[in-house]
């Protein structure tokens, strides 16, 4: 084997006897290596193997060019990774650190969580009357603590299926449902999912507040970790089964089960479960007993969340929704029981959280309470074939707001749906005296005459409930009458807006329409807020916030937790208004459409109130002394048979105001003298007269399609006139 090396002189290669056509082998020009560089070359280049067999010398590769590429790799791509690389590292490095110093901040933050092992159970509220009489009692329920191993399987799958479905594969926190919620949210641009575990949930039932901060947030976390690390995926479902609240004072599946449905949790069905996994997203406003649509609604999302899970099968969830068992049954029948709803409700406003047994002072008078609930339930009893009206509500509350009495229902046991509170209605002509003290404000008199005659808004074409016209009447005589016309003329003379604005600046909370109708009660509001917004006008003008707890104490009644402050709305009706809108109204029980009602010895004022086709009826009546509203119709909002504002509620109210009333010191109205009418009402009397009537022309009934609200009988102001439209009072 020969090796041969060849340098930059021309000398020629010695030869080995090698064959004689080999023997003139030389490099050209173009097979010598080119230097891309000044840099000078080894005189000793590294020597390479011939190939075997007298083969000729491989090629050389250019040298210079692995070199200077390895030269220019120190300032290109590779040395940009390597920084990538290091500054990567250093800020990985302090994000370590921070969030090594937030979890051992926020660990110095967490309370004790040496108690887990014995949950505590939830504290007792005790709601107490004026009197100091205990009234109800809210809080700790009945049922034990039960076993996972009672329970049927479906019952805790129900709770995984709908808010926690990787519960057996996280640590705790789920960063696949944090991140599924993120985007939900990111989408509906608010929160419509929450991220949070079971297990979080259950450490925020166990050890922490409501309030909603980034520091509780992370506690929450904190927590939930050491959860999963000290107990079992079966000991913490127990937990969270046993503690978490289901609404109505019902804590834990064993109370829930007892209290909607009247059955131990063992026993509950397959549709029965949805609906208490169901009430863990809002308990309050889903609870059975109170929104049972809205239950029954969120139980069959529950279900087809559980067959999705495969939890249970396709034709279970379809039979479960399809034909629902539910048979929700409530503890205690006195309708005292909607007021300690209604308290219950506030109390996470007034003070929070709460952790302690407490004692709730309230402004109700059992007395009072007692009364109204046998004046609805007697008169429903009575009468409510009759007129088709299966519900009623009252709420009667002093000139200062404080609620004396509430009837949400007259059956508690069979609904527990705060009709007084909760429900909104229409109030037909019940709204028309914020309509005319919005004219009087504007520089109108309750002799300002006005004409009730056929009206055109648009194609809309309001009517009287006789369908006859009065030609000029004065505001009085308008009011008393329930004149729709002439409320539709004030209300666009003064505007709707102005109209609006008036109603709320005296109580009135609710969204209320400005347009034509807004005269006649086309926007739904409820009982309470209503009898609110009159109280002004018995108290000479000053605005009140309706309310039911006065003081909250601990059970030893060594700490006071709230007391009740005056209100500070003031003046919100100047007097000399307020007595005008007194004079106007009170005439209403003399001679218009509530003449029935009436309290001997007492001024007493109101207006009634009839929705389109009779579908609620109102009466809204008030003295110096007490402020009484009364609501009656029907759940799922379906006509009576011409149940009216000056029937059956002035009835009902009449039985409770005259026995409110008695024994208690004659008071008149701002205004008006006591025992009897107001200063200047003979004079108006004797200028009412009633006009002839005039027939509309042509004015039919409005087409379907339009807005047709019917008041309550428009009354005449004698009884002749009385007798003319109707052949009797309504």
């Amino acid at each position: 084997m020969a090796w041969g090396q060849k340098k930059s002189g021309g000398r020629k290669e010695p030869m080995f006897g090698l064959p004689s056509s080999l023997a003139e082998l030389r490099l050209g020009p173009q097979d010598r290596v080119t230097v891309a560089d000044d840099k000078p070359k080894s005189k000793t280049p590294k020597r390479k193997p011939a190939s075997s067999g007298g083969d000729a010398p491989r090629e050389r590769k250019p040298q210079a060019g692995r070199g200077g590429a390895r030269r220019k790799s120190k300032g290109g791509p590779r040395g940009g990774v390597y920084r990538l690389f290091y500054w990567g590292a250093v800020l990985g490095l302090w994000a370590g650190i921070a969030v090594v110093g937030v979890v051992v901040w926020v660990g110095a933050h967490l309370p004790a969580i040496q108690s887990l092992e014995i949950p505590k159970r939830p504290p007792t509220i005790q709601i107490t009357g004026l009197d100091g009489s205990v009234l109800a009692t809210r809080g700790e329920m009945a049922g034990a603590n039960v076993s996972l191993k009672d329970l049927p399987p479906y019952l805790p799958k129900a709770f995984i299926a709908i808010e926690d479905r990787r519960f057996y594969s996280h640590y705790g926190v789920d960063p696949f449902g944090i991140a599924r919620a993120a985007v939900a949210n990111v989408m509906h641009r608010g929160v419509s999912q929450g991220g949070s575990t079971l297990t979080q949930q259950l450490a925020k039932n166990l050890f922490l507040t409501q309030e909603r901060t980034m520091q509780r947030k992370l506690q929450e976390v904190e927590l939930a970790l050491w959860l999963e690390r000290k107990h079992s995926k079966a000991e913490i479902l127990e937990l969270y089964l046993n503690r978490v609240y289901f609404g109505s004072g019902a804590y834990g599946v064993e109370a829930a089960a007892q209290k909607y449905f009247g059955k131990p949790a063992k026993n509950v069905t397959v549709a029965e479960a949805a609906m208490l996994a169901g009430l863990v997203k809002s308990p309050s406003r889903l609870a059975p007993n109170r929104n049972p649509e809205g239950a029954e609604k969120r139980a069959q999302t529950v279900l087809a969340a559980m067959a999705d899970a495969k939890f249970i099968t396709e034709a279970q969830a379809q039979a479960s929704i399809g034909h629902p068992s539910y048979n929700v049954k409530a503890l205690g029948a006195g309708t005292v029981n909607y007021v300690a709803d209604w308290i219950g409700e506030v109390l996470d406003d007034l003070i929070g959280q709460i952790d302690q047994s407490i004692v709730v002072e309230t402004s109700i008078d059992p007395k009072l309470q007692a009364i109204a609930e046998a004046s609805v339930i007697d008169e429903l009893a009575a009468k409510s074939v009759k007129f088709n009206v299966s519900q009623g509500a009252l709420v009667a509350m002093t000139p200062d707001g404080s609620v004396r009495a509430m009837v949400g229902g007259r059956n508690y046991a069979e609904s527990q749906y705060n009709r007084a509170v909760t429900a909104k209605r229409q109030p037909g002509s019940a709204f028309k005296p914020f309509v005319y003290l919005t004219a009087i404000e504007a520089g109108l008199t309750p002799e300002t005459i006005r004409q009730d005659a056929p009206l055109d808004v648009k194609g809309w074409k309001p009517e009287n409930y006789s369908h006859e016209y009065f030609g000029a009447v004065t505001l009085t005589q308008a009011l008393a009458m329930s004149l729709n016309t002439v409320a539709v003329r004030l209300g666009l003379e003064v505007g709707a807006k102005n109209v609006v604005r008036t109603a709320h600046r005296l109580g009135i909370s609710s969204k209320l329409d400005a347009n034509a109708s807004i005269a006649l009660g086309t926007s739904e509001v409820s009982l309470t807020e209503l009898v609110g917004a009159y109280v002004p006008f018995a108290n000479g003008g000053q605005g009140v916030s309706p309310h039911v707890v006065n003081k909250i104490r601990t059970v030893e009644g060594n700490k006071v937790l709230y007391a009740r402050q005056p209100d500070q709305l003031g003046q919100v009706i100047d007097p000399r208004n307020v007595a005008m809108m007194n004079t106007m109204m009170q005439e209403t029980l003399l001679s218009g459409t509530a003449r029935k009602a009436e309290i001997p010895g007492w001024s007493a004022a109101g207006k009634t109130g009839t929705s389109q086709d009779f579908r609620d009826a109102w009466f809204i009546g008030y003295t110096a002394n007490l402020v009484t509203g009364v609501w009656l119709g029907n759940d799922d909002n379906s006509p009576t048979k011409k149940a009216t504002g000056g029937g059956l509620p002035v009835d009902v109210w009449t039985r409770f105001m005259k026995t409110a009333h008695e024994g208690v010191r004659v008071a008149a109205l701002p205004g008006a003298q006591a025992g009897g009418g107001f200063s200047n009402l003979a004079q108006i009397a004797s200028q009412i007269a009633p006009a002839t009537p005039v027939p509309a022309t042509g004015a039919g009934r409005p087409a379907p399609t339009r807005t047709s609200v019917r008041p309550e009988a428009a009354s005449g102001l004698d009884g002749w006139l009385m007798d003319r439209l109707f052949g009797g009072s309504r």
